[in-house]
């Protein structure tokens, strides 16, 4: 079985639209995101692009706030100051990577917490681990939307994550282990890596490396969850940190890249929005 994130993601979308689209006569306005981007980087353009469209289809406002890469911290600051204090914004979102002058850390700690729609400011994180209300980082989010839409069952299942980000492996780690599954991480320095993968039966892949799991890493009927996205160095093609090709035949349930994880983050993007809102109207 093939998970399509692009479908489950349109679902879920739907549903948002339908649940917006009540939020005028309720309370007056919809939800708005700000998002910011320093820079031209390919990449992040091509994010920001796919989240104003997200946003348009759930019905959430957007408005993207560009910024030239010679900006300097203090002035990255001061506008997430201004965000910060304007009440007509409920949802802030700091494109990553940043510039090598300025401090990520430094900045995710200055957006407000009940705005961090992304789930990384350090108080979200430090709720997700002690079981607190807080919002979730959107791909590991994302991912326990997926297995359960799949019909997968976490409880008591030997989960193994490679990858140690606190962007995906770490946060994803904790959620299985509040879903009851049983977590071993891994990463580029276990030992006998395909040893500790091969025991899995739900396998969470982050490491970004193309290709990197191979068949041999993979138990028969095993769970597998590509996040990674990369450039195949042959072909120029989008590719996964799974050789799909080589390991769908061994899993059971298996994510695609593209179409996969990635629309499923966005798609959490939209909710975490919507959550954060609601929390503010409902105070």
């Amino acid at each position: 079985m093939i998970i399509s994130g692009k479908e489950l993601a349109a679902s879920l979308k739907g549903e948002m639209a339908a649940q917006v689209a009540t939020f005028g006569e309720r309370y007056g306005r919809v939800p708005h995101l700000a998002v910011v981007l320093v820079g031209e980087d390919p990449g992040s353009v091509s994010y920001v692009k796919g989240k104003a469209k997200a946003s348009a289809e759930v019905g959430i406002r957007n408005t993207t706030i560009r910024r030239p890469d010679t900006i300097t911290e203090s002035e990255l600051l001061a506008l997430i100051a201004e965000l910060n204090a304007d009440d007509g914004v409920d949802g802030i979102l700091v494109q990553l990577p940043l510039p090598k002058h300025i401090d990520s850390a430094r900045i995710i700690a200055a957006i407000d917490c009940s705005k961090d729609v992304d789930g990384f400011h350090p108080l979200n994180v430090a709720a997700l681990w002690q079981k607190q209300p807080c919002v979730l980082p959107c791909t590991p989010k994302g991912i326990i939307k997926m297995l359960k839409a799949a019909g997968v069952t976490i409880s008591g299942k030997r989960a193994v994550v490679i990858g140690r980000s606190n962007i995906v492996g770490l946060p994803v780690a904790k959620l299985l282990l509040d879903e009851n599954a049983t977590v071993t991480i891994a990463h580029s320095r276990t030992a006998d890596l395909a040893a500790v993968a091969s025991q899995a039966e739900i396998l969470v892949v982050a490491i970004g490396r193309p290709r990197f799991v191979t068949a041999d890493m993979v138990a028969d009927g095993a769970v597998v969850i590509d996040v990674g996205v990369n450039r195949d160095p042959e072909s120029g093609k989008l590719c996964g940190d799974v050789d799909f090709a080589a390991v769908e035949g061994k899993a059971s349930v298996i994510t695609p890249v593209p179409g996969g994880v990635g629309p499923m983050t966005i798609c959490c993007l939209m909710e975490n929005t919507i959550e954060c809102f609601l929390r503010k109207m409902e105070r």
